[in-house]
């Protein structure tokens, strides 16, 4: 889909010749600024009952008088931050979805300001109402016929729409890669699969991208690693991809994205019921390869390196039992009490191996723990880190992507949990704090640089009628890394 801008005033909203208008009320009453054929429009609407001036409301008006646009919607934001019109514009499209819109024109009702971060939202809330997953279903429903949407826009606010239509389509295409791999299923995407689409990424964009099969990673030591591939036929990559868009002394960002491509648990396997939705548990994977492309896209001033340990969790003869102690990259030995703790044992080594880039900051990102959805649903990803200054950044990356994370304690009273009678740390510290204790087996990994986890067990998929990749936290990632370049 294309975006674009142009320039008017909102006196001139009646006149324009789109195939279809979308204004976003503010909520406050109708704006003196609407020309009378769309303020008499409004007022008529709310004055009969038919839209109320509430967050969430819309209204579809066809051919209407006095308006150039054959379509015309209302959708009431509620106030004018980006969050607001982002959801405002996500409804207006919902009003179009069985009609025949082609090019869309999206503004305010009347006068409001427009900034990087309402034009970002804008391309975010479209990419949502558009997708649609094909790979497996040829039945799935014909594409929209929608082909552009152009943001309304006042001269002085221009420049700024423009960067963030920039930086929008980045990262709606990376948000879309994230999704897509998701949402295929675990015979579609493989390990080897997740390598090819960073090998294709590295091809279209001229990054450096290293897969290493598993002789390089039984070579390198990553017997964590390998303990948990040991149970699928499927066999583990390692991808490193690179971007060099800094001077080579410059230290990259480091961004680590667990790739359980299958969680069936192992040994300790896991109960039927939802099972299936375990293909999701590579999206921290796809999450990292979709921020890589919209980096790559951007080409900012920074070095970034990505590394996704990927392989199936399978119970075979071979498999790791519970009980069984495995040596790390690092040397650090790990008694796996509870196989289906499977995503620390591959980042710990992705952890280790981060080392050598001496990063400016590591950030790992993973479906860690079920504890996480239980502390906080659906809505925020769980921040973890020990660096205050670096929990900043997240955050603020997170506010400026619409993709909220929260952070939580890592208090070192914590870490008893993990105490072991067999080997330096267990894999699993009980019931209680389940989403901290897995963070703090990753501390212990990360000794030697700024780091930080985000747990997306909770943000990375919706379950139900509805279910599906949601391609978070790419939004945030992207805003993060971002923020350091020069």
């Amino acid at each position: 889909m294309d975006f674009r801008h142009q320039i008017t005033q909102p006196a001139a909203l009646a006149g324009l010749t789109l195939d279809t208008l979308v204004l976003i009320v503010r909520g406050d009453g109708v704006d003196p600024a609407l020309p009378p054929a769309l303020s008499t429009l409004l007022n008529d609407a709310i004055e009969q009952g038919d839209l109320q001036l509430k967050k969430g409301k819309s209204i579809y008006m066809h051919r209407p008088a006095g308006v150039k646009s054959p379509r015309v919607v209302f959708a009431v934001a509620g106030d004018t931050s980006a969050k607001a019109f982002k959801a405002a514009v996500a409804k207006g499209l919902s009003e179009l979805a069985s009609s025949g819109a082609v090019h869309v024109g999206i503004g305010w009702a009347g006068e409001g300001e427009l900034g990087e971060a309402h034009a970002e939202a804008l391309i975010a809330a479209a990419g949502d109402a558009t997708y649609v997953y094909r790979e497996t279903k040829p039945s799935a429903p014909p594409a929209r016929p929608l082909k552009s949407i152009t943001l309304l826009c006042t001269r002085g606010d221009a420049k700024a729409v423009q960067q963030g239509l920039r930086r929008g389509r980045a990262i709606a295409a990376g948000v879309a890669l994230a999704r897509e791999l998701g949402n295929r299923p675990a015979n579609h995407c493989t390990p080897t699969v997740l390598a090819n689409e960073a090998t294709r990424i590295g091809t279209e964009f001229e990054l450096k991208v290293e897969v290493l099969d598993q002789k390089a990673i039984e070579k390198i030591g990553m017997g964590s690693f390998l303990a948990v591939a040991r149970g699928s036929a499927e066999p583990p990559r390692f991808i490193v991809a690179r971007y060099d868009g800094a001077p080579k002394g410059e230290a990259p960002i480091v961004l680590v994205g667990k790739g359980i491509t299958f969680d069936s648990g192992g040994i300790s396997i896991k109960p039927s019921g939802e099972m299936d939705e375990m293909k999701f548990d590579m999206s921290g994977a796809a999450s990292v390869l979709g921020a890589l492309r919209a980096i790559a896209e951007l080409k900012p001033r920074l070095n970034l390196v990505c590394l996704v340990p990927t392989c199936e969790n399978m119970p075979d003869a071979r498999a790791m039992k519970p009980s069984d102690v495995v040596t790390s990259l690092s040397g650090q030995t790990i008694e796996v009490l509870n196989t289906d703790a499977e995503g620390r044992l591959i980042l710990c080594d992705a952890l280790t191996y981060a080392e050598r880039f001496k990063p400016a900051a590591v950030v790992d990102v993973a479906t860690l723990t079920g504890a996480c959805v239980v502390a906080l649903g659906s809505h925020h990803s769980g921040l973890f880190t020990p660096d205050e200054e670096l929990a900043a950044r997240l955050v603020d990356a997170s506010r400026a992507a619409l993709d909220p994370c929260w952070r939580m304690p890592l208090d070192d009273e914590y870490d008893d949990a993990l105490k072991s009678n067999f080997a330096d740390v267990a894999n699993v510290g009980g019931r209680p704090a389940g989403a901290v204790t897995a963070a703090m087996f990753l501390r212990r990994f990360a000794g030697n640089f700024r780091w930080a986890h985000l747990d997306i067990a909770g943000t990375a998929w919706k379950g139900g009628a509805g279910k599906g990749s949601t391609g978070r936290p790419v939004g945030l990632l992207t805003h993060f890394v971002l923020s350091h370049a020069s």
